[in-house]
């Protein structure tokens, strides 16, 4: 045994000193290329300073950190008051108060809405200095103190209404499409309700399609703000085109030829629903009941809660539970028709039996009840006692504009549709029927602001 390890010594000692002699002539290669890249560096790294007391003594800057105040911003909370807010803050009693009465001086506080933004600032004894609060729309408050008492200011944000006009093709979804001709996404919305009797946005749609708009931005302090009045629109739908113009005071839009765009039904139920998941079919296999049967409406897919309106003017017929139908509002229409909406995750407030409803006015929101697969909603039409296709109802157009005042709905016509090519010819634009003598702000012109007492109240 003995002599196993006398032969077994060197020859671990033969292997194991090579290995050591290249592992340290690694180590040295490595710590000589870090040393050489250092040196040669045009930016050596400086050595770090030991700490000395003098560092941290006061100099010519101190007494100036000592006056800083200090931020902190927020927003306002849902159900949250100012008098919560103040108290967050630091706020008490008189001081409370007084903050309190000073803003309500500028601001109807009522009209104060959660996700307003607010900033506060310290002073160093952690006392409030100030306070400033954006009013989405309005303005700025500012509430600064002045010893005991508490000094506001109030600052409108400059309002200015510009015509704009957007021009483009679908290419995707009409959100998009219009973003990418440079307009605010929200348009497709404002579309969809000046179109929404002779087009379904859900199924109507076609990549290829293009449209026109003409219509105000709101700005303020020379930032989009809003959509403002939509004075005409085209949309070139598979070779169709679709025109609208307001015209008048009522707010009315008119085809090209003075016919109004209002019909006695809507075209679909949702505002902007994504799909149509099943259509009126007689012979349909329902995916619950797994067998085929007949199916009398359509089908809209949708997130539960998303808002149903009513197609058209009528009386509340029935609103509660209707077996595999769910939760379902029937709502009967003049000339012996009678809508249907199925599935209803639940209705909307003062939807009942007898309430008489308007074309447009959010009636219930969808949902799953009943025999569903899924959250959407199963909108039914029934003529007499029939039940008719949805999708092929033809709607009655109210009566069109005079012919005495057909000429002057031509001329404004023509003058929306050249503004629409060339937003330089809408600046000059002027509403039809303005009374003699009287006089309307040109397009981009500054929005004349209320008294500073008026403001926000």
């Amino acid at each position: 045994m003995q002599s196993h390890w006398v032969h077994l010594g060197p020859k671990a000692l033969r292997w194991l000193l090579p290995l050591g002699l290249s592992c340290l002539a690694a180590g040295l290669f490595l710590s000589t290329r870090t040393l050489d890249a250092h040196n040669q560096s045009p930016f050596p790294l400086l050595p770090t300073p030991r700490f000395s007391p003098k560092n941290v003594l006061p100099n010519e800057a101190s007494r100036w950190i000592d006056q800083a105040q200090v931020p902190v911003e927020a927003k306002l909370l849902r159900g949250e008051t100012v008098a919560d807010v103040f108290g967050k803050l630091g706020l008490q009693g008189n001081e409370l108060r007084d903050a309190t009465n000073v803003l309500a001086q500028k601001v109807n506080l009522r009209s104060l809405k959660a996700g307003n933004h607010y900033s506060a600032f310290f002073n160093p004894d952690s006392r409030l200095a100030s306070f400033e609060m954006t009013l989405d729309g309005s303005g700025r408050i500012e509430l600064v103190r002045r010893g005991a008492q508490w000094q506001s200011d109030w600052q409108p944000f400059h309002r200015a209404v510009e015509m704009r006009s957007v021009q483009g093709t679908l290419t995707g979804s009409l959100e998009e499409s219009i973003r990418t001709a440079g307009g605010p996404p929200a348009l497709a919305y404002r579309l969809a309700d000046v179109f929404q009797w002779d087009l379904d946005f859900t199924r109507d749609l076609q990549r290829g399609d293009t449209f026109q708009v003409l219509y105000e931005e709101v700005q303020l302090d020379g930032r989009f703000h809003d959509i403002g009045t939509i004075y005409g629109a085209t949309y070139d739908n598979r070779g169709r085109l679709h025109e609208a113009y307001r015209y008048g005071d009522s707010g009315v839009f008119y085809d090209g030829d003075g016919r109004p765009m209002k019909k006695m039904f809507l075209r679909s139920p949702l505002r902007y629903s994504p799909r149509i998941t099943s259509v009126f079919s007689l012979h349909r296999f329902h995916p619950v009941l797994r067998e085929y049967r007949p199916h009398y409406g359509v089908d809209y897919g949708a997130p539960v809660g998303t808002p149903v309106q009513v197609t058209a003017n009528g009386v509340v017929s029935f609103a509660g539970w209707d077996r595999g139908g769910g939760n379902v509002v029937k709502v009967q229409h003049p000339g012996g028709y009678l809508t249907c909406y199925l599935h209803l995750s639940r209705f909307a407030s003062g939807i009942r039996s007898g309430a008489r409803v308007r074309q447009g006015d959010t009636i219930a929101f969808t949902g799953a009840t009943g025999l569903a697969s899924g959250p959407h909603l199963d909108y039914r039409v029934k003529h007499g006692e029939g039940w008719i296709d949805p999708l092929s109802l033809q709607g009655v157009r109210d009566e069109p504009i005079p012919v005495t005042r057909l000429a002057a709905f031509r001329t404004w016509r023509d003058e929306l549709r050249g503004g629409m090519r060339d937003v330089k010819l809408a600046k000059t634009l002027r509403l039809p029927d303005t009374p003699k003598g009287g006089t309307r702000l040109a397009i981009g012109d500054a929005v004349p602001q209320p008294a500073r007492s008026e403001v926000a109240r």
